[in-house]
């Protein structure tokens, strides 16, 4: 079936009111990760109002809605938690109670990114609506939970225990206006360093773990220039984000000392290297150091916990797969030639595409640079565009 394009841009136009005023409410439940059983019920509140033809919210949280049911699975994921507010007095307006205006919503999780799971539900309807779910095809729209926390657990969990592969997802995170096929994957790494305490007085009776991690630093430094880049992907990258220490008081040398490392890996790296690569600094050598990738095993908001390595694959869908191929005659159809590239955060891509190897296509209202930053915003004609695109997608994938 060829979609009737004309028609789906005016519908997603005439839902654009009852899109802002279902994101303004999400924005207003406060959804942390692992507090989001709110945003949950909400968004099962607006997909049974809006007919879906099944509505379930599996044991650890996530929110999965159908439509049709056709043999071939075609889902569309949003992750409905949020990072926290931070310094309230950087924001200018309540992140909760937001704003809006002609072109904008404001608010917490605007962007970043209860804006695609607003997409999503009613770019289902439109299909619905339209008559566009055909025997091939179902239509599955995911709210996910602890994203924020833990990119891709929540599919680790899809997967492998829900048992849902479908033939592609399409991701609803923030991308500028543009398809995104790819994103540089990342871990979360540890390392420590023992010394002994003695008195500060007499601090050359101790060997002080902060002076020998002070050496490690420099060294992790000088490794973050030497990583290598991918053409299309980019730089690997290696920061120093948290920063630990022992002491028995301030009057002490201190006999422990830890960093975490955020390791952004680009095409061609794995865990397995990045550790070695930090094991193999020359002070981490000299100073016994202990490198170590953390693991995640905060319980969801039901209470269930789901242990996992901190690590999310990098990955890259082919230029020409199907799915990719099916989202950009979509688009082009609808509102242009678009723009292919990719992202500079993470997503759930890193499990769905980066584990399992289920291809993955992102195209989401809002922009990257507003995820975790103050008077994060969206506009109401991104809602409008991925709406109108997703519901094309399918029929052009199967037609």
């Amino acid at each position: 079936m060829i979609p009737d394009y004309r028609e789906i841009r005016r519908r997603a136009q005439d839902y654009e009111a009852a899109m802002t005023a279902f994101l303004r409410d999400l924005i207003a439940i406060p959804g942390e990760s692992g507090k989001e059983k709110q945003v949950i019920a909400r968004i099962v509140r607006e997909m049974r109002a809006l007919e879906f033809d099944r509505v379930d919210v599996d044991p650890m949280g996530n929110v999965l809605g159908r439509m049709g049911a056709g043999e071939k699975l075609i889902a569309y994921d949003a992750h409905i938690d949020t990072v926290g507010t931070g310094d309230r007095s950087n924001w200018s307006f309540d992140p909760y109670e937001g704003y809006e205006t002609d072109t904008e919503i404001g608010g917490l999780g605007a962007s970043d990114q209860l804006g695609g799971m607003v997409s999503a539900v009613y770019g289902a309807k439109i299909m619905k609506d339209m008559g566009l779910l055909s025997e091939k095809y179902t239509v599955l729209v995911t709210g996910t939970v602890q994203e924020e926390d833990c990119d891709g657990l929540c599919w680790q969990y899809l997967h492998q225990e829900d048992q849902i592969t479908p033939e592609f997802v399409v991701s609803t995170e923030p991308t500028d206006g543009i398809l995104c096929r790819g994103q540089r994957g990342r871990m979360e790494i540890r390392v420590e360093v023992k010394g002994m305490s003695c008195h500060g007085s007499a601090p050359e009776r101790g060997d002080n773990a902060i002076y020998k991690m002070a050496d490690i630093l420099q060294d992790i430094r000088g490794l973050n220039e030497r990583l290598p880049a991918d053409p299309f992907l980019g730089k690997g990258t290696v920061t120093v984000s948290e920063i630990f220490f022992n002491s028995p008081s301030r009057c002490a040398v201190a006999d422990f000392c830890a960093v975490s490392l955020d390791r952004r890996l680009t095409g061609g790296e794995t865990y397995e290297t990045a550790l070695e690569e930090v094991r193999g600094l020359e002070f981490c050598r000299k100073h016994g150091a202990s490198v170590s990738m953390y693991t995640y095993e905060r319980p969801s908001y039901t209470g269930l916990t789901y242990p996992t390595d901190c690590y999310f694959p990098t990955w890259v869908l082919p230029e020409d797969a199907p799915a990719l191929r099916a989202a950009v005659e979509a688009h082009r159809n609808l509102y242009g030639e678009p723009e292919v590239g990719k992202w500079t955060f993470s997503t759930n891509g890193v499990s769905i595409m980066g584990r399992y190897g289920i291809p993955c296509v992102g195209f989401g209202p809002g922009k990257e640079k507003e995820a975790h930053s103050p008077d994060e915003k969206t506009w109401k004609q991104d809602l409008v565009r991925c709406a109108a695109v997703y519901a094309a997608i399918p029929s052009v994938y199967c037609g």
